[in-house]
């Protein structure tokens, strides 16, 4: 069983329900104590406000989503990507999160360009490392599954992901983010875990329904779905990772239509038992 210290909430599984500040000050009234900060809840109140919402409530923050998007063949959208990822970085900084969770963006429309689109992606994120090192922000690169590769991440595989952060050549400023719903089809996911070793970074918890409606917004609660959660949790164990366990649950049918205080509840029981 894991030890109940190490549960987050993303702010994401209570995106409809509530603020950032009754998002903040609910998780410390149900004693969770660490969220990952959805960067739209966080613009609602504004960077110094939101940390100071979350510094009162003796809140940790593990990460802040979401950075990258960059894969645009225009010059002037690209650019402005990259002038978005390097505010995303200062807005991390400023929060005390540990990483941005970043994922590459998909083909802009109209395009059949996979291998320029991976490439620009790249090249963002060596961008990116240049505007963190030494800010104590991680860069959490996070494989989606390959069925989102159009529409919202080219980079697909945890193997695809060591491969891009040996390219990257930073192991102090670049990471990896391991999430259930993303590499659980993957049937090389142990060997590329156990690759990733100390670069995982952050651990995503989620289930994919056998009756999945929608690929981004019907994620299912841990035990709903078909994946083994504690089989890969202590895969990332092995490889060194003991860090929080994050319930990111993007759910537009079922979760984001609950009372807030219901689902905080429900996830810390279903932490318990299949996490």
């Amino acid at each position: 069983m894991v030890d109940e210290s190490r549960l987050a909430i993303h702010q994401v599984t209570l995106r409809d329900q509530w603020s950032f500040r009754e998002c903040v000050e609910g998780l410390a009234r149900h004693g969770v104590r660490q969220t990952a900060v959805w960067r739209d809840k966080l613009h609602e109140v504004g960077v110094e406000e939101g940390a100071k919402i979350l510094c009162d409530n003796d809140m940790r923050v593990t990460g802040l989503s979401v950075g990258g998007l960059a894969t645009s063949p225009d010059a002037v959208e690209w650019q402005a990507a990259v002038d978005d990822n390097r505010r995303v970085l200062e807005e991390a900084a400023l929060i005390g999160a540990d990483h941005v969770v970043t994922i590459s963006g998909g083909l802009a429309a109209d395009s059949t360009d996979l291998d320029g689109a991976r490439e620009r992606t790249l090249e963002a994120l060596a961008r990116m490392l240049r505007d963190t090192r030494g800010s104590g922000v991680k860069i959490g690169i996070e494989p989606l599954h390959p069925m989102m590769c159009a529409n919202r991440a080219v980079l697909c595989t945890l193997e695809q992901a060591n491969d891009w952060c040996d390219m990257l050549g930073d192991d102090e400023s670049v990471g990896i983010v391991v999430d259930t719903y993303s590499v659980w089809w993957d049937p090389n996911m142990e060997r590329e875990i156990e690759e990733a070793g100390s670069r995982i970074c952050a651990f995503h918890v989620n289930d994919w329904l056998r009756d999945t409606r929608d690929l981004r917004l019907d994620r299912g609660m841990p035990g709903d779905g078909v994946i083994d959660i504690p089989a890969i949790r202590r895969a990332v164990e092995r490889a060194g990772y003991h860090g929080a366990c994050e319930v990111e649950i993007f759910s537009a049918r079922n979760w984001w239509r609950r009372d807030p205080d219901e689902v905080v509840r429900i996830i810390k029981d279903r932490f318990r038992q299949h996490v």
